[in-house]
């Protein structure tokens, strides 16, 4: 079943107090209405009337001292979604979003940011490799009116990255006012693979985000009733475009998936049953090219695929009911039965050729061989809370020895969803529910979707950096969830020279 877009919490808390004292007397009315009106699909109905908004390509300035210097400005503004009243947005530079900044591997970067708007922010460089002082999480605030410069030397495989506010307490809001954009790594090595790489024209970025308007075209911030993920919305904004759609003239085109929405998960596909290949996911090129119908991202999550289209045609990207693997009520009220028309890609009447991907692209993550059953750390995901604590500013969970390797198993233990995202690594999933990973989640990872009674091993190393002052963080990207306090911080530290991880208990906990 679909519903219209236009109903809002305030017409359902009108339809409830209507509705309780039937309940009351007897009558089903109120579940069973809450139930046919809690799903979404707009697959089909979508009208593609908007070219598809490129956000603007940054490729900085160089220092004096070689580096590539960019300027961010984080700022309140206006855009125009729909007609009607300009809807009141935060952003980067333009008011909404942020400009793609790109970058070379080996390359130095510095990134200026200043605070224009009326209350702190952060930002926090999503997937990246770099000193726990330069990651923008909740322990380096920018004041209103203040600035930030922080600098690092990129130390990582090509990829796509993505930058966003994380001030503890309030990322929701702040990302869902529209303060995100894309960080892209490039490495000269990748060259040789020949995929598409002409940004705008046959490497796409698309940034995925719901939202919900109310009457007056504003953004609606209220969570809903039923549901424990936070905001959920019925209208999905691309690159900030309702209803885009894509010139395409070329044979392939890379589209740079970025699920950036606050709480939803979306399960992608081309109509018609068409497959496309994925190439990558957060951390970079997959070991080989995967021939897929589908590919599912909770937020924070990233993928790189090709799809190839035939001269003239026109071929939808969608976002189809995700796997949650949660039961059938949670499904309903936190986006498991929705479905959107997310994207149309129109084929001009003559395409450029351009080569499919070759067999193999990039290395297989290998941090290092492991016994059978050994476990390091684990982490028990339930409610808001991870091995049943809360996030604490003033707390350190653990510490972790530069260059370590380590197997970390995730357990949800509820029937929530939640995911599991690392500051500073990408690490490697070793298995998912006692199985070897699926295709897409064979190469680097950042973030990885902890679906319950399924737990997931995986291996990370923090490589390079140590700290003894400033931690990275560790929580769930749900970010109703992050905010409520569902995240943890440790330090990385020279060997040696700090206590080893506590020990294990029973209850999975490390005592400090």
């Amino acid at each position: 079943m679909t519903r219209d877009p236009s109903i809002t919490r305030r017409r359902l808390l009108r339809a409830t107090a209507v509705g309780v004292p039937a309940l009351a007397a007897g009558s089903a009315g109120v579940p069973a209405w809450l139930w046919a009106s809690a799903d979404v699909s707009t697959v089909g109905r979508t009208r593609f009337v908007n070219r598809l908004a490129i956000p603007p390509l940054a490729t900085g300035r160089r220092d004096t001292d070689g580096a590539r210097v960019y300027s961010l400005r984080a700022a309140a503004g206006t855009r125009r979604f729909k007609p009607g009243r300009p809807t009141r947005t935060w952003g980067f530079d333009n008011g909404h979003l942020g400009p793609t900044l790109r970058a070379m591997r080996g390359e130095t970067v510095r990134i200026d940011v200043r605070n224009t708007l009326r209350e702190t922010t952060t930002v926090h460089w999503h997937g990246m490799h770099l000193p726990a002082r330069m990651d923008g999480g909740p322990h380096q605030p920018i004041p209103p009116g203040g600035a930030w410069s922080p600098t690092w030397r990129i130390d990582q495989p090509a990829t796509t990255l993505w930058y966003h506010p994380h001030p503890h307490g309030a990322t929701a809001r702040h990302v869902y006012r529209g303060m995100a954009g894309l960080f892209i790594i490039d490495d000269p090595a990748d060259r040789r693979l020949g995929l598409p790489a002409r940004y705008g024209v046959d490497d796409i970025p698309v940034i995925v985000q719901d939202r919900k308007f109310d009457g007056d075209n504003q953004f609606d911030e209220s969570r809903p009733l039923i549901g424990g993920v936070g905001l959920i919305g019925d209208t999905l904004l691309v690159n900030g475009t309702i209803g885009p759609y894509h010139d395409v003239t070329t044979e392939r085109v890379r589209l740079r998936l970025l699920n950036a929405s606050n709480a939803r998960t979306h399960r992608f596909a081309l109509s018609a049953g068409r497959t496309f290949t994925l190439i990558g996911t957060d951390g970079g090129l997959l070991p080989e090219p995967y021939e897929t119908h589908t590919v599912q991202l909770t937020p924070g999550e990233r993928a790189e695929v090709v799809v190839r289209l035939r001269p003239g045609e026109r071929i939808v990207l969608r976002s189809m009911p995700p796997d949650l693997n949660v039961n059938f009520w949670n499904s309903r009220f936190e986006g498991g039965d929705d479905a959107f028309d997310v994207l149309e890609l129109r084929a001009a009447p003559r395409l450029a050729p351009s080569a499919a991907p070759p067999a193999a692209l990039a290395p297989p993550p290998r941090l290092a061989p492991f016994g059978p059953g050994r476990v390091d750390r684990r982490f028990k995901l339930s409610g808001h809370k991870i091995n049943e604590r809360r996030m604490g500013m003033d707390r350190i969970d653990f510490r972790i020895d530069r260059d370590r390797t380590e197997i970390w198993e995730l357990r949800n233990t509820n029937g929530t969803p939640h995911t599991f995202h690392v500051h500073d690594t990408q690490f490697q999933v070793l298995s998912v529910n006692g199985a070897a990973p699926p295709p897409e989640l064979r190469g680097w990872k950042d973030t990885v979707y902890a679906r319950p009674g399924a737990p997931i091993r995986i291996a990370v190393r923090f490589r390079g950096y140590a700290d003894p002052n400033h931690p990275y963080m560790y929580h769930c990207h749900l970010l109703y969830h992050e905010d409520q306090g569902m995240m943890g911080q440790f330090l990385v530290t020279e060997p040696g020279r700090s206590p080893g991880p506590p020990p294990l208990t029973q209850d999975g906990h490390h005592h400090m």
